[in-house]
């Protein structure tokens, strides 16, 4: 009887025209990867983060989101890359980004909800101002009463009654005894609450934001077109201060879109979340905790010890053919690392 090799090889050689290596599973090619310039990160990942996928930071306000995307841009500027960062909140800082070493020459920050002057300047002029057109006399058109204006005299007595009426109205003297008295009703008066009373003048002084589903479209419609045009080897795109119920809106054939074109441009896009939104399209998912005050000087805050975790990453491992006798060690998931200030300089 022979032997399962030989059958796969007979199967293989006889659909060798129709479909090469039928029974031959195909290889896994793992993605190369670009160091994030954390060294326990980088030996945690095994080099840093991989190159042409999604890559989504998870964590809540103050976890080392921020930080970690500045390191890793840092390290891809200096190798002269060109960089994208797309800020939906407008809450980066460049001061801080070329602190942590960003070439500010080789970022494009893209601010997302942000009302330029010039953008500013006509809502300015229609709010102060009248236009030109309405300050000029219009011209006299030939109409009933010698060219005037006025309308069909059949519409002119209209309301006359009321107004004569009011003006003879009889004036109020002191009652007799002998004349009788009407009971007028006082009317009433409507009083609204000191709160909604307050409500409303806030909402006249202050200006209300604009929607946070506004600045996530633009935010998308903006990653569509740096990938279709190419160039970027990083794009970060920063929702970490949107709420989760407005970035789980996003559909889930963006981010596979978004995947696709990574793939085919080999551009790192580094998403900021508080959740996780974009599921399956994601290469490596990375969690991130709130990290501690290190404790270096007794009155000088000199940085954040933070904490992050893999979640999920779909090509972990090369691929190999060996089956090991004893159970492999559990690979280790959890790593410390931390942000330094600049004032504190290098310990």
């Amino acid at each position: 009887m022979p032997s399962a090799d030989i059958l796969r090889r007979q199967i293989e050689g006889n659909l060798a025209e129709r479909i090469p290596s039928a029974l031959t599973p195909a290889p896994r090619t793992l993605r190369p990867v670009a160091a994030t310039g954390i060294r326990t990160v980088d030996e945690l990942l095994q080099g840093g983060l991989p190159l042409g996928a999604i890559t989504e930071l998870v964590g809540p306000e103050c976890s080392g989101r921020t930080s970690f995307a500045l390191s890793f841009l840092a390290q891809m500027t200096q190798t002269e890359n060109v960089c994208a960062w797309i800020d939906v909140s407008d809450t980066l800082d460049p001061e801080s980004a070329a602190a942590a070493g960003v070439d500010l020459s080789r970022l494009l920050w893209v601010r997302c909800g942000v009302q330029t002057a010039s953008q500013a300047r006509p809502s300015t002029q229609r709010t102060f101002s009248l236009p030109e057109k309405y300050m000029v006399a219009p011209p006299t058109k030939k109409g009933l009463h010698g060219g005037g204006f006025g309308s069909h005299p059949r519409n002119e007595v209209k309301g006359l009654s009321d107004a004569v009426s009011g003006l003879l109205k009889p004036k109020v003297f002191a009652p007799r005894c002998a004349e009788p008295q009407r009971n007028e009703r006082p009317e009433k008066e409507s009083f609204e609450p000191s709160t909604q009373k307050i409500a409303m003048e806030r909402r006249r002084t202050t200006a209300l934001p604009s929607k946070p589903w506004a600045r996530i479209e633009q935010a998308l419609r903006t990653t569509d077109l740096l990938l279709q045009g190419g160039g970027f080897s990083a794009i970060v795109l920063d929702m970490g201060s949107i709420a989760p119920e407005h970035a789980s809106r996003v559909p889930l054939a963006t981010w596979f879109r978004y995947r696709a074109a990574a793939e085919q441009t080999q551009a790192s896009i580094l998403l900021l979340t508080q959740h996780s939104c974009a599921k399956s399209s994601v290469e490596l998912l990375l969690r991130l905790q709130p990290g501690d005050a290190l404790r270096d000087e007794a009155t000088v805050f000199t940085g954040i010890e933070h904490e992050i975790e893999v979640i999920r990453r779909r090509f972990g491992q090369a691929p190999t053919n060996v089956i090991p006798l004893r159970k492999p060690s559990q690979r280790t998931t959890t790593m410390n690392w931390q942000s330094r200030t600049v004032w504190a300089g290098p310990r």
